[in-house]
């Protein structure tokens, strides 16, 4: 496997022959590992790069101030946007769960920020283990590191679109990346942590309590996991209990903590 200089200086050719050094660039910033090895990739290939971050009153704070601190060391400017009023308009009366219509909301809103603020270019931390096909970033006529499509309006370009999750995992550990874990189920072994509420049951209909009660639950929960190294999390309103690698007093510890906001753990 190729290593950090090598993939910096791959993106370096690649930003040469398309004509980004001439660019501003603005990546939708997580704080996860991907989004922050694609931003550390392209700040180090010597782009003009900014980061922009969402967050809403259920984000995990611990993930956000971990992320400041990154975009500062590497000395990169930050936006942050708070996208609550929003989130509560597109995602109450609907059903569980909310991350796909909250993703286009972000999409879209990203598009406009960048637009408005003189950016020329977005960014993102997709890696080739996300799902792709048929998504729009890959109706794209070349090299799908960089898609411009007249429908978004704005390119995009996906440095790590080429890369597994494991090869990602490896760049970020090499450069000392390591992101603040909540320690998360999450959606899939790898890590791949996010916003409490993608934890709200399939089919309930979204209300503003439900989302509280989503973040006021996993953020319990996770002091648990946290201490126990394992991952949990929470769906509610069913109180069902995800749990990689739990023992017995893992699970009744966590029951305790769900029986406090009425649920008996599943």
């Amino acid at each position: 496997m190729r290593g950090i200089e090598s993939v910096v200086e791959e993106i370096a050719r690649f930003s040469k022959e398309h004509g980004l050094y001439e660019k501003r660039i603005l990546v939708m910033f997580s704080g996860g590992k991907d989004s922050s090895l694609a931003l550390y990739i392209l700040k180090e290939a010597g782009l003009e790069v900014s980061a922009l971050t969402f967050f809403h009153r259920w984000s995990w704070r611990e993930t956000l101030n971990w992320a400041m601190g990154f975009t500062k060391r590497l000395g990169v400017e930050h936006y942050l946007v708070d996208v609550t009023n929003g989130l509560l308009r597109e995602a109450v009366g609907r059903k569980g769960p909310i991350c796909i219509n909250c993703k286009k909301a972000m999409l879209w809103n990203a598009k406009w920020f960048a637009v408005n603020n003189g950016f020329d270019v977005l960014a993102k931390g997709d890696n080739a283990n996300d799902k792709i096909i048929g998504a729009l970033l890959d109706q794209c006529a070349g090299d799908i590191r960089l898609c411009d499509i007249p429908r978004i309006g704005i390119p995009f370009f996906r440095p790590l679109i080429k890369h597994t999750a494991e090869e990602v995992e490896a760049l970020a550990d090499e450069v000392g990346i390591r992101p603040y874990r909540m320690y998360e189920h999450a959606r899939r072994r790898q890590w791949r942590e996010g916003c409490p509420l993608q934890y709200i049951d399939r089919e309930e209909v979204v209300t503003e309590e439900l989302m509280d009660l989503a973040f006021r639950v996993n953020y319990e929960v996770s002091k648990i996991a946290r201490a126990r190294k394992v991952r949990v999390s929470v769906r509610v309103p069913s109180f069902e209990i995800m749990c990689w690698d739990c023992d017995e007093g893992t699970l009744r510890e966590v029951e305790s903590v769900t029986s406090m906001f009425g649920g008996k753990g599943k």
